[in-house]
């Protein structure tokens, strides 16, 4: 729509020589959120002026010449290194060099004046349409984007706890299982950053946004219990990160496994956290406070879960206090981990009742 109607006016009623500027331009600094539109728009419109000024300063005193063409190439570049323009700094050269073509197609000094300046007033059509159309007509929204970053991030980590779970009641914990474990969770220390990227573009989408003052959307636009949750998931994620290294350690320490009850318990305290990322996974802002006491429900079942881990680990006489094996880095992380999905479970109970 922007860039058709950029066309028209360019082509249509402006009858202008490089029509094709407008709908590029509408289309360029179109973006996922109104904020960065805004300001897309205006570091391209600065390159555009920049790449246009430097062909003018140069044309009108070296004329269109070869030797004018480098020195263009050789300013317009360098100043495409500057990193106030961000994303649209190579914009520079682009203006730089059609506008070269524009003023060595032209004949005299005031066509090449109207030339260079119908270059700047297209970029503005067009930057003006794009920007219109992104802000009044369809300004996007992406509240739920904080939400689709904690579903993945959550995806992750049951997955990982449900083949940790099954690994350990079952007793198969071969070396390739425990490589697979720590390569999960690497992948879920990963996808933690990518949680965060959901969150800011959630957050910026709102600025300067006019849907936001929609009451459809009102509920939706606090972050601030998306960005708790996110960092009490951080932490847990950094716990079972290293919860898989440990066990990985303990597969290379340990040629036997005399100790089944306490692999057993550990299995039924992975399948417990395992329950609560899979709620994690489903949250949803409309049915947020009965997935939160369901959280804390599946918060205390873990937390029986664990003392059982403590209990078979005492009946089994587990030396904990051997630092060459790794059985007391085991159950240290276990406990840590539980703290952090506890702590994840009260942020979004307390959050959810604010």
């Amino acid at each position: 729509m922007a860039s058709t109607l950029s066309w028209w006016i360019a082509h249509d009623l402006l009858k202008a020589t490089s029509p094709a500027f407008a709908p590029f331009s509408a289309v360029l600094t179109m973006n996922v959120t109104v904020s960065k539109s805004v300001w897309q728009t205006l570091r391209y419109i600065a390159a555009v002026v920049v790449g246009v000024a430097v062909q003018a300063a140069i044309g009108f005193t070296a004329g269109p010449d070869l030797f004018a063409f480098v020195l263009v190439a050789v300013i317009a570049l360098s100043l495409g290194q500057w990193q106030a323009l961000g994303e649209q700094r190579s914009q520079v050269g682009t203006a730089a060099f059609f506008a070269f073509s524009t003023y060595a197609s032209a004949t005299t000094n005031s066509d090449r004046v109207a030339q260079l300046g119908q270059i700047i007033l297209l970029v503005l059509i067009g930057c003006g349409i794009g920007l219109i159309v992104n802000l009044c007509i369809a300004p996007p929204l992406r509240y739920r984007s904080a939400e689709q970053g904690l579903h993945q991030l959550a995806a992750e980590m049951e997955s990982l706890l449900d083949d940790m779970a099954d690994g350990l009641c079952s007793g198969d914990v071969d070396a390739e299982r425990a490589e697979h474990w720590v390569a999960s969770g690497e992948r879920v220390q990963a996808a933690v950053g990518q949680a965060r990227a959901g969150l800011e573009v959630a957050e910026s989408s709102v600025s300067l946004n006019p849907r936001r003052f929609l009451p459809a959307h009102r509920s939706y636009l606090t972050f601030a219990r998306y960005r708790q949750t996110l960092n009490a998931m951080e932490r847990a994620v950094y716990q079972l990160a290293s919860l898989t290294r440990s066990l990985g350690r303990w597969r290379d320490t340990e040629n036997t496994y005399t100790y089944g009850p306490v692999l057993t318990a550990y299995a039924a305290f992975a399948g417990s956290l395992r329950d609560i990322a899979h709620v994690i996974a489903e949250l949803d802002a409309d049915t947020l406070a009965g997935q939160a006491e369901e959280m804390c429900k599946l918060a205390g079942t873990a937390q029986e879960a664990l003392q059982n881990v403590l209990s078979a680990a005492d009946e089994d006489q587990l030396p904990l206090a051997d630092a060459s094996r790794p059985y007391g880095v085991l159950i240290v992380e276990a406990t840590r981990l539980m703290e952090e999905f506890q702590n994840t479970c009260d942020v979004l109970k307390d959050t959810s009742e604010g």
